[in-house]
Order: C-alpha cells, then structure tokens, then sequence
C-alpha cells in the first residue's frame, strides 16, 4: 500500500514555509490504519520490546495500539506539569527556544528493553530527548519507529546510534 496517498498534506501550515503532513487522513482510512499499525508491529515483533514509550499526542495513538497488540506495557511522555506523579525531564531545543518533556520516575525498569513511537521524525530533538530520559532510567532503547519521516531535516542524525525506522519519507 502506497502510505503517502493517505497522508493530507496542508502547505503553510501551522506557518508559511511549512509543508504539514497530516495523520488524521491515515487514521480515519480502516486499511491504511490497519497497514500501518502492521507494518510497525513487524518491525518491533522480533525485537523482544518490553515497552512502549511515545511522547504526547500523536505518538499515544500509534503507541498504546502497539503496545496493546504486541501484549506490552505503554509509557506516555508528556510536556511539563501534566504528569501527577514524580517525574524525570529531559529540555530540548526548538527552531526558536526549548521545551521539557517528562516522564515517570518509575516508568522503565533498569535493563528493560524500549521501543520508542511517534507520528513524524522531523529534526530528531524529541525522540533523542526521549530516549535521553529511558537511557537515564536504566533502560535500553531497543528500536525508535515513525510513520513519517522528513529526511531533508536530518533528524537521524541526532539518532544515530539507535536502530531508526520509518514507514514513509519526504523530502520538504
């Protein structure tokens, strides 16, 4: 299934200049959904994944149904603040300032292996302040998979020392 027919893609937005690719057109087709969330489990089925982790929100949508299907536990990450127990945090830095993310103190067990989900890889900040906070609970991130990834903003790089895939690439 060619995946990036199901992705709307809305020029200038949030801003001008911005190409945004739009999941909620793959979300909504059964197929493409059921292709997608495929195609990730096959990817993470022989990896012997502990956990799942994703940071809000996108990432929720394709994570809890990964961890769900593949029988496993599921990790939120949130922005600041919306985490009611103690936390751990990781600030990362964006086009124009920074943003902490957070996770639960006890969320991952010292040795366990992690597999980190999200919608879109665009300059990798996110995911490796993510995988920052598992490596820093003792956990050992096992695989990191997208839906989408944008090559031309380089985020693999910041991930280079993981396993990193993706389902589908643009070029912006």
């Amino acid at each position: 299934m060619n995946l990036k027919e199901k992705i709307r893609v809305i020029e200038g937005f949030p801003k001008e200049g911005i190409s945004f690719k739009d999941v909620t057109t793959l979300l909504k087709d059964s197929e493409a959904l059921r292709f997608t969330i495929d195609s990730m489990i096959d990817s993470l089925k022989d990896k012997n994944i502990d956990v799942i982790v994703a940071p809000e929100a996108r990432g929720f949508l394709f994570g809890v149904t990964l961890a769900y299907t593949l029988g496993i536990g599921f990790v939120p990450v949130r922005k600041k603040g919306k985490l009611p127990c103690e936390t751990i945090s990781s600030t990362y830095e964006l086009e124009y300032g920074s943003d902490v993310l957070e996770m639960h103190k006890d969320a991952i067990k010292p040795g366990q292996r992690v597999a980190i989900v999200d919608d879109l890889l665009a300059t990798g900040g996110t995911i490796e302040s993510v995988a920052k906070m598992v490596e820093g609970l003792g956990g050992e991130v096992a695989s990191i998979n997208f839906v989408i990834e944008l090559t031309d903003l380089n985020g693999r790089d910041k991930l280079k020392k993981y396993n990193t895939e993706s389902l589908i690439q643009y070029n912006i």
